[in-house]
């Protein structure tokens, strides 16, 4: 993309706050994860990256969360999906099995993977994902493959559309 996705603006504000914003009806808490040298956006609460999950990508974030909360479930959500919106997230609240490892969406895509980035990681799945980490897995699509994972039709298929291009940006705008 060129710049900081977070800060792209959809719906009237930079993404990062309407996502937080979003977020704070659902959650107790909202973090923003960040690399240890990210800029912090506004007054948005956030957890650096900590340890061996520094330069990990977003696994890195949902371990260094993890870790810095180990009582905690975590509903992770992207910076990239504009098109999340309150019933996308009370759908999957709702259809949450706090017994699996995570309750996720299964992304649009044809191959219909488990989308780890709109998704509800239980704080009690933190040794199985770490062990998973540890033997080299550092992709959080892949620990959810390899997972007891509750997997969740999106009713909306635009939900988990992603903008990863300036062109991709542009459109949206412009629609």
């Amino acid at each position: 993309m060129g710049s900081d996705k977070a800060l792209l603006e959809f719906h009237g504000k930079p993404q990062i706050e309407y996502i937080f914003e979003l977020l704070q009806k659902y959650c107790g808490e909202v973090f923003l994860s960040k690399r240890q040298n990210q800029v912090i956006y506004g007054n948005i609460p956030y957890i650096n990256d900590i340890g061996e999950f520094i330069d990990q990508g977003p696994l890195g974030g949902i371990l260094s969360a993890m870790t810095s909360l180990p009582q905690s479930s975590w509903l992770v959500l992207a910076c990239d999906l504009p098109f999340v919106n309150d019933e996308t997230i009370q759908s999957l609240i709702n259809q949450r099995d706090g017994q699996k490892i995570a309750t996720a969406f299964i992304s649009s895509s044809p191959d219909a993977l488990p989308e780890p980035l709109c998704a509800i990681w239980e704080g009690h799945s933190y040794h199985h994902i770490l062990k998973l980490f540890n033997e080299g897995i550092h992709c959080p699509r892949k620990i959810l493959i390899k997972s007891d994972v509750k997997l969740v039709p999106q009713a909306n298929p635009r939900w988990l559309d992603n903008i990863n291009t300036p062109q991709e940006y542009t459109d949206y705008r412009s629609s």
